[in-house]
């Protein structure tokens, strides 16, 4: 490969850069127009074709979008580039002459944070393992999911997710990849998308595999919901609720918004409804067209069947949004049966299983197990329930467990914590806040050949989930296969999640 190495695609010739190990990468290639101007609030359009060799060696412009909230802008770190053309994505590649297996990563941050470049989504250490990666970007908050009722799809953060995976069918061979075999990967609000777009007929046969880390296919709104959400946006900034007024909102103003927003639904449930319980404005929304039903529906009865499933959920998810703010050590008794009702358990009933299992647990310590798994944990095994029923495809259920010593050990196995050891990047140091200064080599070693060999031959390395055994690969300092992780648990969430 030459030292800066040159692809052609359908839209113009891109230059990358050498890495390690005679990796190429090639960043900010944009994979639809810049959705701006007269492009503002529509679905994407395909990028102008340019002339000559476009340098491909640094990112390109990020969504729009607010810091997190502290202590979370310290401990997740964003990356905020500049620039109308931020539809863009970064490919990795060992071999621009290959046929190698591709993996589309897609990014979390509540559908209102985040980007494709972030260092520890460097996709090099994939490709140093027989994978061509992709990262990418996608429209955040109003802009990718604001409904107004007025027949526009609210959902174009997952239509730009979808141009980019045909992006992908259509030029990724020029890089070396396999368009017949792509896994489309995520985590959290990433994870939660290809859920949906595991529902949507608008994305069948873009990808054959999918990794879905910490989100599944419950976490949508009604149009009811989203529509209040977004005449309240507009009042907030105080325009009238029309697309056409809110963009004229300069965008600082609008993401700061956004970021109001969030914090009025989680103070107002019974306004808010689902928003509140997610904690999260913005989501996907079941419009009746992208998405006719709710994705865990129409998963359950058969959207999708054909895609091999990896995904699972962290033992201690909701720590991360109590510990670092203290808040875990101010939840009383009264505080923690009003959530554990708000979730759908009889509090008594509930409490009782949850304490039993962890002997002296403050009421902190047990909302964050009651919350965790109903953001995470049952969701992901509503799926894999789902697959195992159709048995057109297989799925496979992990657990990561390691748990680091920051917080004086408090903060657990966190959201998000499994990242850095999926991308097996655990040397770039920027989630130090969250893992410490030495996280365990052989566990991001194990977890990222689980994921490569997911994505090569359908198989991370252990049995597929079924309802009788229930196996679950428990990936901590030495991975293990359970068999029905916290089953009484578990059962108190038949009929209710």
């Amino acid at each position: 490969m030459t030292q800066q190495p040159v692809v052609s695609t359908a839209y113009g010739s891109v230059r990358g850069t050498l890495a390690e190990g005679e990796v190429a990468a090639f960043k900010g290639i944009p994979y639809a127009a810049p959705p701006v101007g007269a492009l503002r609030f529509r679905p994407p359009e395909p990028p102008a074709r340019w002339g000559g060799v476009r340098e491909a060696g640094a990112y390109g412009p990020t969504a729009p979008k607010a810091p997190y909230a502290p202590p979370l802008d310290a401990l997740l770190p964003e990356v905020d580039i500049p620039g109308d053309d931020f539809l863009n994505l970064n490919v990795w590649t060992p071999d621009t002459g290959g046929r190698l297996p591709v993996m589309v990563w897609v990014h979390g941050g509540g559908f209102v944070n985040g980007s494709g470049s972030a260092p520890v989504y460097d996709g090099t250490r994939f490709a140093l393992h027989g994978v061509v990666l992709v990262t990418l970007n996608y429209r955040l908050g109003a802009d990718g999911f604001l409904y107004l009722g007025d027949g526009a799809s609210p959902n174009l953060g997952l239509l730009d997710q979808i141009a980019a995976l045909e992006w992908v069918a259509g030029n990724i061979a020029a890089f070396g990849g396999d368009p017949g075999q792509v896994t489309v990967f995520g985590e959290s609000a990433g994870a939660m998308s290809i859920g949906a777009l595991l529902a949507t007929e608008r994305a069948a046969g873009l990808f054959h595999r999918a990794v879905l880390q910490s989100g599944a296919a419950h976490h949508v709104l009604t149009p009811d919901t989203a529509h209040r959400l977004g005449r309240h946006l507009a009042e907030l900034l105080g325009v009238e609720p029309t697309r056409q007024a809110l963009a004229a909102v300069p965008t600082g103003e609008l993401v700061l918004a956004q970021r109001e927003l969030r914090g009025l639904t989680v103070a107002d449930p019974e306004r808010w409804g689902e928003a509140a319980l997610n904690l999260m404005p913005f989501e996907p929304v079941v419009d009746g067209a992208l998405l006719p039903t709710a994705p865990h529906a129409a998963i359950a009865a058969g959207a999708g069947a054909g895609v091999d499933l990896l995904l699972g959920s962290n033992s201690d998810e909701f720590r991360l949004f109590l510990t670092p703010n203290g808040v875990l050590d101010q939840v009383t008794d009264a505080a923690l049966h009003r959530a554990t009702a708000a979730y759908g358990l009889d509090p008594e009933e509930a409490l009782a299983v949850y304490r039993a299992a962890r002997p002296g647990a403050t009421p902190g310590e047990l909302l964050a197990a009651v919350a965790t798994d109903w953001f995470y944990r049952i969701p992901a095994v509503r799926l894999a329930e789902a697959r195992t029923a159709h048995r057109a495809a297989s799925a496979h259920l992990y657990e990561f467990a390691w748990r680091p010593p920051t917080y004086g050990g408090r903060l657990g196995a966190c959201h998000a914590a499994e990242i850095p050891f999926v991308f097996d990047n655990l040397q770039e140091g920027s989630f130090a806040g969250i893992l410490g200064t030495e996280p365990p080599g052989q566990l991001a070693e194990a977890m990222h050949r689980a994921w490569v060999s997911f994505a090569t031959t359908g198989d991370p390395g252990w049995a597929p989930y079924d309802t009788a055994t229930r196996p679950v690969m428990r990936f901590d300092t030495a991975p293990e296969l359970v068999h029905d992780p916290r089953g009484a648990e578990r059962a108190l969430w038949e009929g209710r999640r």
